[in-house]
């Protein structure tokens, strides 16, 4: 940068000024070629690599549509809810199945309509018994609903004798048999039971019935 013109007093400082300056235009000079070399260099590699790889094409972004995940299937849970509000409300303990018992020897019922061959089939074992429940050691709420479920899905699959084990009633207070008169009072109640009687002795006694169920609509 030049010196003030107040600042020169002689032919040296005009000189020193003069050598100062030309320092600077070679220092802007290397400065120069060296940005020079540094973008040639930087154009070469450039060139090289683009002849390296050939000629390229930008790629072709393929049209996305996004999709919505399928959503889950529902949980019928009104449905279920019915099933167990009808199943609560269809099996009363108060219904009075006096008069719909037969007063054999070992108290049968038969719906109204079925011939009374039905039940001397039904206790001579002419039916083969497709599958049980033990309802010992139950409260009589859940005794109630397992027999509910269980006559319900018997139906549903098709199954015509079930085998339902409710017990002698030895342990109950009194040693009466209390819930075997509420399971024959439950059973009468369903629409899928044709008729039942009491199992003979290899098959349960007074401890069991062989419950004869409808033919399933499916």
């Amino acid at each position: 940068m030049p010196l003030p013109p107040k600042a020169i007093k002689s032919l040296a400082d005009l000189k020193g000024l003069q050598h100062k300056l030309a320092e600077q235009r070679e220092h802007e000079a290397a400065a120069a070629a060296a940005r020079a070399a540094a973008e040639k260099k930087r154009l070469a590699e450039q060139d090289l690599f683009t002849r390296a790889i050939g000629a390229t094409q930008p790629l072709r972004r393929k049209a996305a549509v996004p999709l919505a995940p399928e959503p889950p299937a529902p949980i019928p849970v009104q449905h279920q809810l019915d099933e167990e509000r009808v199943l609560r409300e269809s099996l009363s303990d108060e219904f009075d199945v006096t008069t719909l018992l037969d007063a054999d020897d070992a108290m049968s019922f038969r719906r109204p309509g079925i011939h009374t061959d039905v039940t001397r089939k039904l206790r001579a074992g002419e039916w083969s018994i497709q599958r049980q429940i033990d309802l010992h050691g139950l409260r009589s709420d859940e005794a109630r609903e397992a027999l509910g479920a269980f006559i319900r899905d018997a139906y549903k699959q098709g199954l015509r004798c079930v085998r339902v084990v409710h017990g002698k009633g030895l342990g109950s207070p009194g040693r009466q048999p209390v819930l075997k008169a509420k399971v024959q009072r439950w059973l009468i109640q369903k629409n899928e039971t044709l008729a039942f009687v009491q199992a003979k002795p290899a098959e349960g006694g007074a401890g069991a019935l062989l419950v004869l169920l409808a033919p399933s609509r499916r």
